[in-house]
């Protein structure tokens, strides 16, 4: 039986340190394993309170307990997910909490000091254990982050955290951090009163020790921060976060925040209240289908992640070219991530305007004016691309040209060394075209970032014809170096995410052209789950982009289609979007401005479907196609790649759950009412098992 927790005594002071390693996982996790042991744990130190752990003369009794990780990075990242995908039964899950919440209780109720020694990750579960110690120190390194990020889980905190987050941190401030699922660097906990002290790393252990010598009163939250808890005023500030939730989130989507904010209106003050209310409201939220299907999206952002094999080397320098919005964002988010990047382009405003942003960037991210220095002293300037000879990754971000990226990347190559990887970021180009004139067209990859850069998670790594193996590993490497989620994709038009989407926008304006409001068209969207409309978020990728992604790709959608009149009056007219100011919105300070929905406007009854269906049956053809390997990473592309309403699980798992059979009937239906553009790709002609194999 493997061993998770270690436990042995200083013989000098007498402190007790209780270190975790779980080998079956990168991170620490609270497993039922874990949990068992750790059980056993607290059983040898609660007996050897008085005479130490060992025995003889040399016994000393324990003075004190150190909770840490013995892995090198991360302290506890949380339960077992997987773990909760067994459970079955809401009364084996509020079982499996109260027993936790008897560990962690015993943890606080030991008469001697205690003290989570934290350094990178400590997340949920982890975090509720740390607040059960009577201290917390943290690291300063930048991967140190804590937080509760159940809620993006469908559900709440539910090994105490409720309760012991609000008499630490005061309410709202306790609610603000579960409701939003926000992780925090460790100078943010501390100024919270998450943590006590952040030390660098080489002096945690000293400062722990002083810490539990010093043996001060634990943290609490002060009288100011504790009046929300009282009865009278805990009813109004609930219904102010209730409001606030529900101008982000459905509750019909996510009721995991406004159950948590009722949790807290009906027991705030009452530490009984709140264990008990996590015993029984979680483990139905956890059985519920939002969570269900969110943990589903959890496990297939770890599979992306696990794309990239530890053994493939990452790059250290970075070469982009093209320093307009895409280009300079590009690069400015690898330099925040630790690599070295030269940034090239012809217009040395360009580049400034590049560095600009990028400077920007950095404040925000990083905070701490010596980690902004850094990264800006690792950004640097290169009009005249001298940075390629020395470089690992060439990024080309310029003008979506074919015949322009075939030249540039013609003279890259006999500039950079024979090991550098060349990627392009292309939206819709094919690979095979623009390698056309390269000596070698193998070392050509694609990585095709998302606007804005700093926000997408997912970048497809594109393979053509003549990609070789490695250079796709390469890249799989490179991006999760960039702590981005890869999705290998093949070379097709569009790829992935805008292949998808396209159908989804074009039938937004065909809706327009009908004369639907731009409003009922986006509060469909936002209604079924999608994070904003698609007018808007057309706007947001600037519609100049839209017209030529949609010239390329409407002749090879399932349905072709020709681009709509009105997107190219709006372009040539210079409605861009948001970058111009106006386009189907007119921005203000760079916010759109929103209209109502027209008074006595009657939206078609199929509005919803029209548009989803589209992008449905796209992905159906995809699939089918082979463009990405199986269903699941299809519904992860399409989730992390478009924002695809997450608590439906993924386009596909939307279309399983719905009824294979029913949906193509719907679809059907649809192009009877409507015509060619809701014709069925023929995927659907087969069944699910065998459309899953990559049938053609």
């Amino acid at each position: 039986m493997k061993t998770l927790w270690r436990i042995e005594q200083d013989a000098v002071d007498g402190i007790c340190r209780l270190g975790i390693d779980d080998p079956s996982h990168a991170v620490n996790l609270l497993s039922v394993a874990a949990l068992d042991e750790l059980d056993t744990r607290l059983d040898e130190i609660e007996s050897g309170l008085s005479t130490g752990l060992a025995s003889g003369p040399h016994a000393h009794p324990i003075t004190g307990l150190i909770i840490e990780s013995r892995k090198a990075k991360g302290f506890i990242a949380g339960a077992d997910v997987g773990e909760f995908d067994r459970l079955a039964d809401p009364s084996e899950a509020e079982r499996h909490i109260r027993r936790v919440h008897a560990l962690l209780a015993r943890i606080e109720d030991l008469p001697i000091p205690t003290l989570a020694l934290i350094h990178d990750v400590c997340l949920g579960g982890g975090l509720e254990l740390a607040l059960a110690c009577r201290y917390r120190i943290a690291s300063d390194d930048p991967a140190t982050k804590l937080g509760f990020p159940e809620v993006r889980l469908g559900i709440f905190p539910g090994y105490g955290g409720t309760w012991r987050a609000i008499r630490t941190l005061g309410p709202v401030a306790a609610m603000q951090a579960m409701l939003t699922g926000k992780t925090y660097s460790a100078r943010q906990a501390q100024r919270m009163g998450l943590v006590d002290r952040v030390l660098p790393q080489r002096q945690l252990e000293t400062g722990a020790r002083d810490l539990i010598r010093a043996a001060p009163l634990p943290s609490r939250a002060s009288f100011s921060q504790r009046l929300p808890n009282l009865t009278p005023v805990r009813g109004w500030v609930a219904q102010r976060m209730t409001r606030r939730t529900a101008a982000k989130v459905r509750q019909e989507h996510y009721p995991a925040p406004f159950a948590l904010i009722e949790h807290w209106r009906a027991n705030g003050d009452n530490s009984r209240g709140l264990l008990d209310g996590e015993a029984r409201r979680v483990p139905e939220l956890l059985l519920g289908e939002t969570s269900t299907n969110l943990r589903r999206i959890f496990h297939l952002q770890e599979r992306l992640k696990a794309l990239s094999g530890a053994e493939v080397l990452r790059p250290q320098r970075v070469h982009v070219v093209g320093a307009g919005v895409m280009g300079g964002d590009i690069a400015a988010w690898c330099a925040l991530n630790g690599l070295t990047v030269t940034l090239q382009d012809l217009s040395l405003d360009q580049i400034g305007s590049a560095m600009k942003r990028a400077h920007r960037l950095f404040e925000q991210r990083l905070r701490d004016p010596r980690l902004v220095r850094a990264a800006w002293d690792r950004l640097i300037p290169d009009p005249d691309g001298e940075g390629l000879p020395r470089t690992d990754l060439v990024i080309e971000a310029v003008a979506e040209q074919a015949e322009l990226k075939q030249c540039l990347f013609a003279e890259i190559e006999t500039r950079v060394p024979e090991h550098a990887l060349l990627a392009t970021n292309t939206s819709s180009i094919p690979l095979e075209r623009i390698g056309e004139g390269l000596r070698d067209p193998g070392r050509l990859v694609g990585l095709h970032f998302f606007n804005p850069v700093a926000r997408m998670q997912l970048v497809e790594v594109v393979q053509g014809t003549a990609t070789r193996t490695e250079s796709i590993q390469r890249g799989l490497a490179a991006v999760r170096a960039l702590d981005r989620l890869p999705l290998p994709v093949r070379s097709s038009p569009g790829f992935l995410v805008n292949r998808v989407l396209m159908p989804y926008l074009l039938e937004a304006v065909d809706l327009l052209d009908e004369g639907v409001s731009i409003a009922a068209i986006d509060k469909a969207a936002v209604d079924y789950g999608m994070p904003m409309g698609p007018l808007a978020l057309a706007d947001t990728v600037g519609l100049d982009i839209c017209l030529a992604v949609a010239d390329t790709l409407g002749p090879t959608l399932t349905a072709p289609e020709e681009t709509p009149e009105r997107l190219h009056r709006m372009v040539a007219d210079g409605r861009l979007g948001k970058k111009s100011g106006q386009g189907f919105y007119r921005y203000r300070d760079g916010q759109a401005v929103h209209e109502s929905i027209p008074h006595g406007d009657r939206p078609p009854h199929d509005l919803t479907e029209r548009m989803i269906f589209r992008l449905l049956n796209e992905c159906v053809a995809c699939l089918r196609e082979g463009v990405v390997e199986d269903p699941d990473l299809l519904d992860a592309g399409v989730v992390f790649g478009t924002g695809f309403a997450p608590h439906r699980g993924g386009p596909l798992h939307e279309i399983a759950q719905g009824g294979w059979e029913r949906m193509r009937e719907r679809l059907d239906a649809l192009q009877r009412d409507h015509g060619r553009h809701f014709r069925p790709d023929r995927g659907w002609q087969l069944t699910p098992a065998g459309l899953y194999r990559g049938g053609h």
